[in-house]
């Protein structure tokens, strides 16, 4: 976990106090062009201390390679001593592998797959202004390769930030579809973390609370985005997920929902929103009681049997992904069903969630799951 964290109003001002204490004498803020305007008050803040801080706007879609490398590039030409995010998930993950990599001692070909990072170079702060992803409390940062176009992860308890700074009132300005899709990018760390052959019962404490808090507020922050009491809600509902990714992680909603991204630019939230409640149903057998524990935090009737009660949650599940303008079929998508056996053999190879899954999922599985969901 970070060693400051902080949720709650002000934190782009208790941000600004953090990297006065850590005396950083030049900071780069890592964002995208929609959010540059936000972090106006930052990068004043800092230079009202007598620090450089330089902006990079650079981050406009889910993160390649490339845009790390120019990430890098903008650490190095201010002589960067502090890292510092302020965006959502793409933004975050590009921010922490900047920190990272920055003094070039590692390329980003040598650190994918899990524990190859040896060290960050930077200190590192994280301001989400989505509430989605949990990158600003998880060890994981995401990019994707051009050199197969897939999607890769860099895990390891170094890209942990040093401080997360959770202000709710970050996220009122998101957009309604970004609001949705992060919001079921959140409760999909939370189901997949609890219902999850890793599972233990502390990570089960964050990953019901986050489910009981998504679940109950995402709708009224979709339909009214300056609901602050909402936004709380879905908020903490994302932080508690995000604390699930490093002792726990994700599972076959993830790996599945991978191809649509980097094959077709779904965003990954979209990715994991179409399909989750297939995947679901493939697992519902193989841990019923965990999936009917889902299913009361998300408001289902609890009476009847486990694997019963595991189902209404699943349709609840529908049912909040219509509410929020979610598309429930791959078909939506623009994604011909001819490449539905590419897919699925991309999908096989995130070994590193597919294991984790409460039911195996062989390459027959999973093309199976692709045609129900398609």
């Amino acid at each position: 976990m970070p060693r400051k964290l902080d949720f709650g109003p002000d934190g782009i001002g208790a941000c600004a106090r953090w990297l006065d204490a850590l005396d950083a004498a030049s900071v780069l803020v890592v964002t995208g062009p929609p959010l540059a305007a936000l972090c106006g008050p930052l990068l004043a803040a800092v230079r009202a201390q007598g620090r450089r801080a330089e902006l990079w706007s650079g981050i406009a879609q889910e993160p390649h390679v490339d845009d790390l490398a120019r990430g890098i590039a903008a650490a190095r030409d201010c002589g960067a001593t502090a890292v510092v995010a302020v965006g959502g998930g793409s933004v975050m993950d590009v921010a922490k592998l900047v920190a990272a990599l920055a003094d070039g001692t590692q390329a980003i070909e040598q650190v994918f797959g899990v524990g190859l990072l040896a060290r960050r170079a930077l200190p590192l702060a994280c301001l989400p202004t989505t509430a989605g992803t949990g990158s600003e409390v998880s060890p994981i940062a995401i990019v994707q390769d051009p050199a197969d176009g897939q999607k890769k992860a860099v895990i390891s308890p170094h890209l942990v930030p040093d401080a997360a700074f959770v202000d709710p009132s970050l996220t009122v300005g998101a957009p309604r579809a970004v609001t949705a899709a992060s919001g079921i990018d959140a409760l999909t760390h939370c189901i997949e973390a609890y219902a999850n052959r890793q599972a233990h019962p502390l990570t089960d404490g964050w990953a019901l609370e986050g489910i009981r808090r998504i679940g109950g507020s995402l709708v009224r922050a979709f339909d009214n985005g300056d609901d602050l009491a909402a936004r709380t809600n879905v908020a903490l509902g994302s932080l508690c997920g995000g604390l699930c990714l490093g002792p726990v992680n994700t599972a076959a909603v993830h790996a599945l929902a991978y191809p649509l991204g980097s094959d077709f630019g779904v965003a990954h939230g979209v990715s994991n929103a179409v399909m989750l409640p297939h995947v679901l149903e493939f697992n519902l057998p193989a841990m019923p009681r965990r999936y009917a524990d889902i299913a009361r935090a998300l408001g289902a009737d609890g009476d009847g049997d486990d694997l019963e009660v595991a189902r209404r949650g699943v349709e609840r599940i529908r049912t909040l992904l219509a509410r929020c303008g979610m598309p429930l079929r791959v078909s939506e998508l623009g994604v011909p069903e001819s490449a539905l056996p590419r897919m699925t053999e991309a999908a096989m190879k995130v070994q590193r969630l597919l294991v984790q899954n409460p039911r195996t999922v062989s390459a027959e599985d999973a093309h199976g799951i692709y045609r129900r969901a398609y």
